[in-house]
């Protein structure tokens, strides 16, 4: 039995925190019912690339879902809803604060009337605060959050984060807070609301950029690859390519010296400690730099394991899909072809319980409001 057996998500959200932490939960053995815009469905439905018109992107991020089209403004469908509630554990929304309560879905009137429900909540900036009613997306909370000043090469222009760290972090703070919440309604009885904001989360993944701030004064700046607080702690150039070292204290780097045949004097003050090779990063990444560009990273790689240093090559996703690690970790998964044989890939689940079984491949997404029957089939038993 997987931990969350049992226990029933109703999914208001759409696009991405939302249907991150629903697809958490599932991972985790929720059952999620996906409620969705009639004729329209979740946004991403319609989000490139494409397969025969089906989105990849909605199809990893919501495989094994169920779905259910219904008009939250129509009395049939709210009738519906409310039959979902009464057996639901979990309703979850990424709607602007206010928009719930407009449609008569609000958290005061839903713990009322059904005491026991857990309410996660996701939106930009939160359910209170000055700016709780403005909206926001992965890179106005990247940009108002902070982490776009640090991120981008020196000198240069701030730069987004690739990997939508916006969304995806606020979502995976929701689904921690559900599953606070449902331990909690363990020992109490009731539910309870989590108010997740995606500025919040921003913040809150930040520890050397507000530890430099508050201990110094000065906001840090971009630094590229390289760690503020720590070097050698960056990518480095080799004859083919990047690749990274990560020498996180003073022994490593030390031996990453001897490994390296670094030409550096014992004792070097410039390099003696690792506030003094932060001083000194630039010197330092071209001393490294001058024996790298030697030979392949393969080559160093090899030689830097061997040795016990942290390091690994740059790569790009193709690579990373071919990863032996994550192939051996069930960390690359077949999504099982849809009604229209239609086939996609998806991650693994990252949480690996000693009392779940591993995925070897995922369900389909649904189809939009494809679970229809079988979801009010359900209802009546």
């Amino acid at each position: 039995m997987a931990p969350l057996s049992g226990v029933t998500v109703l999914d208001l959200t759409h696009v991405l925190a939302g249907p991150f932490c629903s697809h958490t939960l599932q991972d985790l053995g929720a059952r999620v019912i996906k409620v969705e815009r009639p004729g329209l469905g979740d946004d991403t439905r319609a989000f490139p690339p494409f397969v025969n018109d089906t989105s990849a992107y909605f199809a990893a991020l919501n495989s094994g879902k169920q779905s259910i089209a219904l008009d939250l403004k129509s009395p049939t469908d709210r009738g519906i809803l409310d039959r979902l509630l009464v057996r639901a554990d979990v309703i979850l929304e990424n709607y602007r604060p206010g928009v719930m309560e407009r449609l008569g879905y609000g958290w005061e009137k839903l713990h009322a009337k059904y005491p026991r429900l857990i309410y996660g909540a996701v939106s930009g900036f939160g359910h209170t605060g000055p700016d709780a009613a403005k909206p926001a997306y992965d890179m106005v909370v990247q940009a108002r959050g902070g982490v776009m000043s640090i991120t981008g090469e020196e000198g240069g222009p701030p730069v987004r984060v690739g990997a939508s760290i916006g969304d995806i972090v606020a979502g995976m703070y929701l689904a921690q807070g559900v599953l606070a919440a449902l331990y909690d309604r363990e020992k109490t009885g009731l539910g309870a609301k989590v108010d997740v904001a995606m500025l919040d989360a921003q913040l809150a993944i930040q520890e050397h950029s507000i530890a430099l701030t508050t201990a110094t004064g000065r906001a840090p700046g971009r630094t590229g690859a390289r760690h503020p607080t720590i070097t050698p702690f960056s990518t480095y150039r080799a004859a083919d390519g990047f690749f990274v070292i990560a020498a996180g204290n003073d022994a490593m780097f030390e031996h990453l010296c001897k490994t390296l045949d670094l030409p550096l004097k014992a004792g070097d003050p410039r390099f003696a400690t690792n506030a003094a090779r932060c001083d000194n990063n630039a010197l330092l990444k071209r001393l490294i730099e001058a024996v790298t560009l030697e030979h392949p990273a393969a080559h160093w790689i090899a030689k830097l394991e061997a040795a016990g240093l942290p390091t690994a090559r740059v790569q790009d996703m193709s690579e990373v899909l071919q990863d032996p690690q994550l192939l051996a970790r069930a960390m690359v998964l077949p999504i099982a072809p849809d009604a229209q044989g239609n086939r996609f890939t998806a991650p693994g689940n990252p949480i690996k319980l000693s009392t779940l079984p591993e995925l070897t491949t995922r369900p389909a997404a649904p189809a939009l409001d494809g679970d229809r029957a079988a979801i009010l089939n359900w209802l009546n038993t």
